[in-house]
């Protein structure tokens, strides 16, 4: 079985064209590398690229594509509604086909330690690549975005995984590792209150939130640990953005596990919070590739026992989480099985 890798950078820069454009074709210029899926978003400021390709290729398309990052991007004058800690983000590395996760984590380390060296680029390690449970999460790392790593870099708790502790003010840092396929999936709401939509999320994610008394101050238990009020939903990650070109908000999630939690559950479950705050979900929207069974699972769901066929329980999936309410779907650029 042939090896392939996925990897799916996270660029931050959604509306300079030139500079997207550049870094598309430092990955195109990879021999063995196949770029399935470029995605900017003006409002988040950033990026999503998908390609595919033998670990060697895929490992020197990451870097070149960091390189070119971090030729164009001056983070110091970078603005945006998605949480981001440097020009190339954040740098995951995905087993496809005959590889395994260990084998990811290798790609990701050897990345990052190049990166360091050549770019003077702070690398941390997150995921299966963690060194650190404290690591493991990208939103922890992420903590405090571009406009506190300098004092984060100070601090040796927060010490590189790879690269001096040293502030690259253009630059920023670099978050890599290996992780499991995951679906970036956003669900539209009729309202421009991002409060209402960062309550959903706090609602909905697996994290959920911080137990507060009367007087707003985090509750306690007996041995002095903040306590957390889980979400209702598991593996899954959120927060509420703002789409400023829409004049909505979106509660914006990473689903961590599609089989736990499907981009359909994801959907309900935002409907009905969204309802108990007078507010309604008007669509969504899937940032990057979905897997055929993700979308399979959701025409499935919504046909309520009706057999149909493939393309059909792709339509009805559409149709009912209205992916196409922003921008028209193209089942054969959003699904990786029909890229590959």
């Amino acid at each position: 079985m042939q090896k392939i890798v996925e990897c799916v950078p996270n660029f931050s820069e959604g509306q300079n064209q030139k500079t997207i454009d550049a870094i598309s074709a430092s990955i195109r210029a990879v021999t063995g590398v196949r770029l399935l899926n470029i995605e900017p978003d003006k409002d988040y400021n950033r990026t999503v690229v998908t390609f595919i390709g033998e670990p060697e290729a895929v490992l020197e398309a990451a870097f070149q594509s960091t390189k070119t990052a971090a030729e164009h991007i001056d983070m110091a004058h970078h603005k945006g509604e998605h949480p981001r800690i440097g020009a190339a983000d954040v740098v995951p590395f995905v087993p496809i086909s005959g590889t395994a996760m260990d084998e990811c984590v290798e790609l990701a380390r050897r990345y990052g330690q190049r990166v360091a060296s050549e770019l003077r680029i702070p690398i941390y390690l997150y995921e299966f690549a963690a060194r650190s449970p404290q690591r493991r999460n990208l939103s922890d790392i992420r903590m405090g975005e571009y406009e506190s790593l300098a004092k984060k870099l100070g601090d040796p708790a927060w010490k590189p995984d790879y690269g001096e502790p040293v502030f690259n003010s253009k630059s920023g840092a670099t978050v890599t590792g290996a992780r499991s396929f995951l679906i970036a999936y956003n669900v539209n709401l009729n309202t421009g209150d991002v409060k209402l939509a960062h309550e959903i999320a706090l609602r909905i994610r697996e994290s959920g939130r911080v137990m507060k008394d009367r007087f707003d101050v985090p509750v306690k238990n007996e041995k002095g640990e903040v306590i957390k009020i889980p979400g209702t939903l598991k593996s899954v990650k959120a927060l509420g953005v703002m789409l400023e070109r829409f004049h909505i908000a979106q509660v914006s999630m990473n689903l961590v596990n599609y089989e736990i939690t499907s981009m359909h559950d994801a959907y309900e479950e935002v409907n009905k919070q969204a309802q108990s705050l007078d507010i309604q979900v008007t669509g969504s929207e899937l940032v990057g590739l979905t897997p055929l069974a993700a979308m399979l699972n959701a025409g499935k769901f919504y046909s309520t026992g009706t057999i149909l066929n493939e393309q059909e329980y792709v339509a009805r999936a559409v149709e009912k989480l209205g992916l196409d309410q922003l921008e028209p779907f193209d089942a054969k650029k959003k699904i990786i099985e029909y890229q590959l």
